[in-house]
């Protein structure tokens, strides 16, 4: 255990808190060096509405707003007043829905963005990661190769693209599902409501199956080309030899070997919640970290991208220590060393 401790867990976890200290302070670093000042930004923007006032009380408006964001003191003070903020979750005021704190409006979007990603996410590794191992231990099974071919040009074409075929045929063409938001319009969120959590299943079928479709590609692919290698192994030769059954031998000697790098994988994907899904969500009008992040984007909202990215970075790096923690759980090999 004292073995464990020292060769593998502490490293683990300097490494994890090392991660998210250099992320997040490049995070902070490069919005200030844009040339553009967010304080001047909002009360242009507040003068631009017709807000008619004098001098002094701009000015007043201008020290509250630049101890609001932080911009108060010296660079080191700063930085140091922003870790003390972010540590107390307070990543600030939205400049684009000013003055709504931006961990508000993440915590708003960040749910829909999860429970569309995560469990699309894991059905198209699932899935992806059978067939592409089985596709590589059964070469001649036509069926199988049908699967390989679309796994192969769905993988090539990007998510919006899928996304807008998809919503053209089944929205527009064959009107099955809806084609925008995450429920119907004037609908009022109660997750404690069947009839609403099924309306919102089924505006997210469309969405999910844009991840899903894309994502399996990807793995289909991976898994392939892992077992294609693992195949001629002499371990597998040997069970082959003994009379194995297939079957096995793809599950317990070549899967379970394969798998290990789509784990590392897998964890990275997850880590990344609105990887791919950003210009999906904006094409389904789906209230996600995506959609939240492009208009930010177009709004020049520097606080909401900042808030966004330190999201991203700590999901990564989290999901990332999570898995190295469960990886000796897989290979054996790492117990050993």
């Amino acid at each position: 255990m004292r073995k464990f401790l020292l060769r593998y867990l502490i490293p683990r976890i300097i490494q994890f808190l090392m991660i998210i200290f250099v992320g997040i302070t490049v995070t902070y670093i490069i919005p200030r060096l844009a040339p553009t000042d967010p304080v001047e930004a909002q009360i242009s923007t507040m003068m631009a509405m017709g807000s008619s006032l004098d001098p002094a009380s701009i000015e007043s408006m201008r020290e509250a707003l630049t101890d609001l964001y932080g911009l108060s003191g010296s660079p080191i003070e700063q930085y140091f007043t922003f870790w003390g903020r972010l540590l107390r979750g307070d990543l600030g005021p939205s400049l684009s829905s000013f003055p709504t704190p931006v961990s508000n409006l993440i915590g708003q979007a960040l749910p829909y963005t999860l429970s569309l990603l995560i469990p699309s996410v894991i059905i198209s590794f699932i899935f992806g990661n059978i067939f592409g191992a089985m596709s590589s231990y059964y070469p001649e099974n036509r069926a199988l190769s049908v699967i390989e071919v679309v796994g192969q040009v769905v993988r090539s074409i990007p998510y919006y693209i899928v996304a807008i075929v998809l919503l053209v045929v089944f929205s527009y063409f064959i009107p099955i599902f809806p084609f925008s938001g995450a429920y119907p319009i004037g609908t009022r969120p109660d997750w404690s409501s069947p009839e609403f959590i099924l309306k919102f299943l089924e505006h997210a079928v469309l969405p999910a199956s844009t991840l899903v479709l894309v994502g399996f590609g990807g793995w289909f692919v991976g898994m392939k080309s892992l077992t294609s290698n693992i195949i001629s192994e002499d371990y597998v030769v040997y069970a082959e030899t003994a009379g194995l059954s297939k079957n096995k031998i793809l599950t317990q000697y070549i899967m379970r070997t394969a798998i290990l790098p789509q784990f590392t994988a897998l964890a990275m994907v997850l880590g990344t919640v609105f990887s791919g899904a950003l210009i999906m969500e904006v094409v389904f009008g789906y209230p996600g970290i995506g959609g939240l992040a492009i208009r930010a984007i177009y709004a020049n909202d520097y606080s909401m991208i900042m808030g966004i990215t330190i999201y991203s970075i700590i999901g990564v790096a989290v999901a990332v220590f999570i898995m190295d923690l469960l990886y000796p759980l897989f290979d054996p090999r790492v117990r050993y060393q």
